[in-house]
């Protein structure tokens, strides 16, 4: 591709549509481009989302891949990802990302943006620093501000049917609702809103935790005096028993960007 000024990190999310619009207000389409990492985990709307997103944008969409799922790379590294480390984020996203900027664009000429929020401008200013010496924007970090709430009636507005997982009470809309950086609450989202797709991700946890012959798991219990791991196998069976668990901790995914 030639003549790339602009390159937008289309993740599937509400907000880098949002970018992708402010972009192209600001710059036009000509010589946009809409970048999809695709972790081949990602719930089925997402890709319908992405395609009918690109063509309300009018910007090309081009979409990469490793060619791998977080699992088989946390299985190739022999490392499960949790909220301390993240090998699926760096190598499907970051590195994937960073390895197409440097084949297809001038670094002197290309903007990189990346739909961040107005709440999100620390993980902007770490992105600036990572990347540099390029530029880099996220301009829903600037006003007019708005909620994700607002995004969505915007995006709708716009014709274009928000990401289901929005609906389902989803704070994201990456890897089908399952990040390893999640909290109990998105847990429980997810084994209640998609009850096989939590299935699939216990079985692949139990699975490799028995590869690597280790304790380590992708959760913490912080309900003791000690923090200790916590299977999804065990989340599971918890909430299946009615006990309590920490309904305030949705964590955060930081793909592309920590």
């Amino acid at each position: 591709m030639e003549n790339i000024k602009h390159v937008v990190m289309f993740s599937g999310g509400v907000c880098s549509w949002a970018t992708a619009k402010r972009v192209v207000e600001r710059h036009g389409a000509a010589g946009t481009v809409l970048l999809f990492a695709d972790t081949m985990m990602e719930d089925e709307d997402l890709y319908r989302f992405i395609e009918q997103a690109a063509v309300n944008v009018g910007a090309p969409l081009v979409r990469i891949s490793d060619g791998r799922t977080p699992w088989k790379v946390f299985e190739d590294e022999r490392l499960l990802g949790n909220h301390r480390f993240d090998p699926c984020s760096k190598i499907l996203k970051r590195q994937l990302l960073d390895r197409w900027h440097k084949a297809n664009c001038q670094q002197s000429e290309t903007t990189l943006h990346f739909g961040l929020d107005w709440t999100e401008e620390h993980r902007l200013l770490r992105l600036r620093e990572r990347k540099a010496p390029w530029k880099v924007e996220g301009y829903m970090t600037e006003p007019p501000y708005m909620e994700k709430y607002q995004m969505i009636e915007w995006l709708e507005r716009e014709g274009v049917k928000a990401p289901r997982l929005y609906a389902m009470g989803f704070h994201h809309n990456n890897c089908g609702g399952f990040c390893i950086k999640s909290g109990q609450a998105q847990f429980a989202l997810l084994l209640k809103a998609m009850p096989e797709r939590y299935r699939f991700h216990e079985e692949n946890e139990e699975r490799l935790r028995g590869i690597l012959g280790w304790k380590q798991t992708i959760m913490r219990d912080r309900s003791g005096v000690k923090t200790t791991p916590l299977s999804m196998k065990e989340f599971r069976e918890r909430i299946e028993a009615q006990l309590t668990f920490d309904k305030h901790d949705w964590g955060g995914c930081g793909c592309a960007v920590e």
